[in-house]
């Protein structure tokens, strides 16, 4: 596709990477030696005082690779687009859905290629994306059926990212005092009818070595309550399933209202709760919320940027993790991009709403944003410098105006996503002194694409 180019070759070899110093075991270890299998795997983690011939050298922190664990890649667009007129989260979704109605499947992966990059230059090495623009303008079908999906599944094998295709259920247009409302305007574009539709179409995605098929139901406002015990049935736990769960009060007030329950209680009743479950947001939630999600080892994925910048709000995360809940990190509208931001505001979150510091240690920071991810997206293994995971790697420079003085064991405290320097996926080397190995410079090419998308 335009905007690629041919790996650089380097002198080292591919398959061995010595560590300065790296996130092992749940700490910092020095001189780490990690060697790779033909397949992308860890086969040895070992410590040697001298880098072995031909490794290729990691200065500074190495850590496990950093898990995505929500994106809506369109939104990446509407950066910088919707500050002028103030207003909440009702006000910038119809940006959002204007946004929406101008994607195709071929415009769709020359954005999604771009913004996947971007993520890998930031230390994303998996991300999970929450998918529902799935159809033409008007709600016709693609002749492929899966062909917006299938696009992103191509967007993140060029950007050298693994991807969970979180495919999701759309069905109703909101809920309000009346009921559920139907889709209506760009909203077509999401739906298939019913939840059988949507099962039958889903049926037509298979995962790939660099992909995982998984499912999402948008949320209680958008999956019509007598669907959801089919949707249980049909996807017991075979696939990881995502939910945006009270990210705005009026969902928890229409769910009140119309079910006489919480968003939390409706999806507990439909049995929709479980360990392959990852509430998004989880933002506003009662003692009893937090129990059942808790209870049942539901992943609570937090997406600090968005929530700031939409004016979401900020979720009881340390009583989430207390209960049972794992914690995992998303950047959702892409606001920002940037695991070791989004880490770090997680923590800021918690100081804020609590008026005290170290809600979360470092070390907790770090699982929230590599294994915690990373399960909950389906990938086994993934996350930690270990053998037999994948090997996915992220080097941070501790010697940039940003992390000079840092201690090891705290960077993700004050490292920004520039001070990532070299980036491996399943082995592969994707990012090497800060470009992307395989992708021309991104900004100007992401500024280029998006410029194109609002003058259509």
């Amino acid at each position: 596709m335009s905007g690629e180019r041919s790996p650089r070759t380097t002198r080292h070899s591919r398959g061995v990477f010595w560590c300065e110093r790296a996130w092992v075991a749940g700490g910092i270890a020095e001189r780490v030696t990690v060697v790779r299998d033909d397949a992308g795997v860890i086969a040895s983690v070992a410590v040697h005082s001298e880098p072995p011939m031909g490794a290729h050298r990691l200065p500074g922190v190495v850590f496990p690779g950093f898990a995505n664990g929500h994106s809506h890649a369109f939104h990446r667009a509407l950066r910088g687009r919707t500050h002028a007129g103030g207003g909440t989260f009702w006000t910038w979704r119809e940006g959002m859905y204007r946004l929406a109605g101008r994607l195709d499947p071929d415009s769709y992966r020359r954005l999604a290629t771009l913004v996947y990059g971007e993520m890998v230059l930031a230390g994303f090495t998996a991300v999970g994306e929450f998918h529902y623009l799935h159809h033409p303008v008007g709600g016709g079908r693609y002749g492929d059926p899966n062909a917006m999906g299938n696009a992103l599944v191509e967007a993140a094998s060029a950007a050298g990212i693994r991807i969970t295709l979180l495919d999701t259920c759309y069905l109703a247009g909101g809920l309000d005092d009346t009921g559920y409302l139907p889709l209506s305007g760009p909203q077509t574009r999401f739906g298939d009818g019913t939840a059988a539709g949507w099962l039958d179409r889903v049926a037509g995605l298979h995962d790939t070595p660099g992909s995982r098929v998984g499912a999402a139901l948008h949320s209680v406002r958008a999956v019509p309550a007598d669907a959801l015990p089919e949707v249980a049935s049909a996807l017991g736990a075979a696939r990881p399933l995502h939910i945006h769960l009270s990210e705005q009060p009026a969902e928890n007030e229409a769910c009140q209202a119309w079910h006489g329950c919480s968003p939390t209680e409706l999806l507990s009743g439909a049995g929709l709760l479980g360990p392959h479950t990852t509430a998004v947001h989880a933002t506003h939630l009662s003692e009893k919320d937090i129990r059942l999600l808790g209870s049942a080892g539901v992943t609570a994925c937090f997406c600090p940027s968005t929530e700031a910048d939409l004016a979401d709000g900020i979720g009881p995360a340390r009583e989430l993790a207390d209960a049972g809940s794992p914690i995992s990190l998303g950047s959702d509208q892409h606001a920002v991009v940037d695991p070791l931001v989004e880490a770090r505001a997680l923590e800021h979150g918690e100081r804020l709403r609590t008026g005290r510091r170290g809600r979360f240690t470092p070390g907790e920071l770090v699982t929230a944003a590599t294994v915690a991810g990373h399960r909950s997206l389906g990938w086994a293994g993934a996350g930690e410098i270990a053998p037999g995971g994948p090997c996915d790697l992220v080097a941070v420079r501790t010697d940039t105006p940003r992390t000079a003085g840092s201690a090891p064991a705290q960077l993700l405290l004050s490292a920004s996503a520039p001070d990532v320097h070299t980036v491996v996926v399943g082995g592969r080397t994707v990012v090497e002194d800060g470009r992307h190995t395989t992708l021309d410079t991104v900004g100007p090419a992401l500024a280029a694409e998006i410029e194109e998308l609002w003058r259509t």
